[in-house]
């Protein structure tokens, strides 16, 4: 055991005093490492599909600065620091679930979360369904379906009313996932993966919505709510997974580590109220990914046999600027190596969830790795934590 215990160990956090990223007192890294020990399990299943679907509504980050500041403005010292934040977030362009003027005449939770749910279940449908169409499987094939999402709560969730608009299997198990945020699409697909450990024959889909423009609160002026009418966008992404013994052409799903960072709960995530999602957003997330994301990717690697020269792609979400900068300098990356990242985050801002599958899209579709080849996807979320998947193309 003590062989096999010192080969899946990775590397344990100390508190360094550096803030937020110093957090983890002697008590709580050895209950992180005890905790993240997990033994290596060979997954084998593979990407099918990747897709994604956006509302109509498509505007620059100039006219999405000049609506809010219609909206919101009054103060003259927070217009200025929301130009800045828009100007500095890296965002081109985004999609909102509304037309920019009727954020205006939807106030409230009430009046939100019901366009939440409607504009979910649609964008959800096209999603699932280009998907499914890629992957070449019928509604009716489908045999588990993971649903993410933290911007709108639904019961009967998404999914399940996805199931009577699109007519999939009626026996199709689902699981539905509210509350992991930016780290639910690296999430989702690793646990759609590990379910493939039990039915290998099986065919499950990921399904990721987030509607983050529906979270906007007008009458917080405060800078974390600034900087998220600045950064998040809106959309959807879906892919497919088939047993490694089906026929598909996509990656594989080699490993998946979830690792979490105690006593980091202030670090991001809501504070849920009568107006619906307040965003709580702390400036230390790239001090966490400075102080150990290298570390964590090189434990998760060598479980593997590899190295971070191994990965020829970095499938990472589009946090922002400055957290994607922080990958970078964290993992001594090129400035190339995140340009899908960069991209997305350009074209359609941090859709949360399902940023990392856009990114894993167009690394696909416009890299086109090489076979043999390693990427590895990434992303972090409330908890605070962090998920790694190994790809093999």
């Amino acid at each position: 055991m003590g062989r096999i215990a010192a080969l899946v160990q990775p590397a344990v956090p100390t508190d360094t005093g550096r803030g937020l990223a110093g957090t983890l007192d002697a008590r709580s890294a050895s209950r992180y490492a005890r905790h993240v020990r997990f033994p290596y399990l060979a997954i084998n299943v593979k990407i099918a599909s990747v897709t994604s679907a956006f509302p109509d509504n498509y505007y620059t980050q100039q006219e999405i600065l000049a609506e809010l500041g219609a909206q919101w403005g009054g103060d003259p010292r927070a217009m200025s620091r929301l130009e800045a934040f828009h100007t500095r977030a890296g965002v081109e362009a985004r999609h909102l679930a509304l037309p920019k003027e009727q954020y205006e005449e939807v106030k409230g939770f009430t009046a939100r979360n019901q366009a939440y749910v409607r504009v979910a279940v649609e964008l959800g449908e096209k999603a699932l369904g280009r998907a499914l169409e890629e992957a070449g499987v019928a509604p009716g094939e489908l045999d588990h379906l993971f649903f993410v999402t933290v911007t709108g709560l639904a019961t009967p969730s998404i999914d399940a009313r996805l199931v009577n608009r699109m007519r999939l299997n009626p026996r199709m198990k689902r699981t539905p996932i509210f509350g992991l945020g930016c780290v639910a699409g690296a999430a989702g697909l690793a646990r759609a993966a590990d379910w493939t450990l039990a039915y290998p024959k099986g065919t499950v889909a990921l399904l990721a919505i987030e509607l983050c423009s529906l979270t906007w609160q007008p009458d917080d002026l405060s800078i974390p709510n600034l900087i998220g009418s600045s950064l998040f966008g809106d959309g959807a992404a879906a892919l497919v997974l088939r047993g490694a013994d089906l026929s598909v052409k996509g990656p594989r799903v080699v490993a998946s580590r979830s690792i979490f960072y105690p006593d980091t709960e202030g670090v991001m995530g809501w504070e849920i109220g009568s107006q619906g999602f307040k965003i709580l957003l702390s400036s230390g997330v790239p001090e966490l990914v400075l102080e150990y994301m290298a570390r964590d990717v090189d434990a998760f690697l060598a479980d593997s046999g590899l190295s971070r020269r191994d990965i020829t792609d970095w499938v990472i979400h589009t946090g922002g600027p400055k957290v994607l900068d922080a990958f970078q300098e964290a993992l001594g990356l090129g400035a190339e190596a995140l340009a899908y990242s960069r991209k997305q985050l350009r074209e359609n801002g941090n859709l949360s969830s399902a940023s990392v599958l856009l990114v894993l899209r167009d690394t696909w579709r416009e890299r086109q790795p090489a076979p043999g080849s390693h990427s590895l996807l990434m992303a972090m979320g409330p908890g605070f934590c962090s998920e790694m998947v190994l790809l093999e193309w």
